[in-house]
C-alpha cells in the first residue's frame, strides 16, 4: 500500500487523538509535588531519628525508590503514571547532592564494585 505524505499525515491525525495538555500538566504538577512532599517528610523523619541532613536525604531517596519498586510489583505504579504522566519522573536528589564529592565517591565505588562482581561472575560462568 503506497501512501502519499498527505494521506499518511491524515491517518496519523485520526489515529492519535489530541491530548488534554492542561489536564496533563496539572496532574503532573500535583502528583510530582506530592512525591516531593513525601520525600521532604521522609528527610525530616530521618533527621529526627538522628541522621545528618546528607544521610537523611540519601535514605529518603532510597525509600522513594523502594516505594516505586514496591508499587511496580503490586501493579499500581503504571496506574499512577497514567494519571500523573511526567510527574512520576521526579528527581530524587538535589543539585547540591549530585555535585557533592561524597556522592560522587559513593557512586564511583558502587560502579566499581558492580563492575568487579560482574567480571568475576562472567569469568566463573
Amino acid at each position: 500500500m503506497n501512501l502519499t505524505q498527505e494521506e499518511y499525515n491524515e491517518m496519523t491525525k485520526k489515529a492519535s487523538p489530541p491530548s488534554p495538555a492542561a489536564k496533563n500538566i496539572t496532574m503532573a504538577f500535583l502528583i510530582g509535588g506530592l512525591i516531593c512532599a513525601v520525600g521532604q517528610v521522609l528527610i525530616f523523619a530521618y533527621q529526627n531519628a538522628g541522621m545528618d541532613s546528607e544521610l537523611a536525604a540519601g535514605a529518603a531517596s532510597i525509600t522513594l525508590v523502594f516505594l516505586s519498586v514496591l508499587l511496580t510489583g503490586l501493579n499500581s505504579y503504571d496506574n499512577i503514571a497514567k494519571v500523573a504522566g511526567a510527574g512520576t519522573l521526579v528527581q530524587t536528589r538535589s543539585p547540591r547532592q549530585r555535585s557533592s564529592s561524597k556522592a560522587k565517591d559513593l557512586s564511583l565505588g558502587l560502579v566499581r564494585k558492580c563492575s568487579l562482581s560482574q567480571g568475576r561472575s562472567s569469568s566463573m560462568g
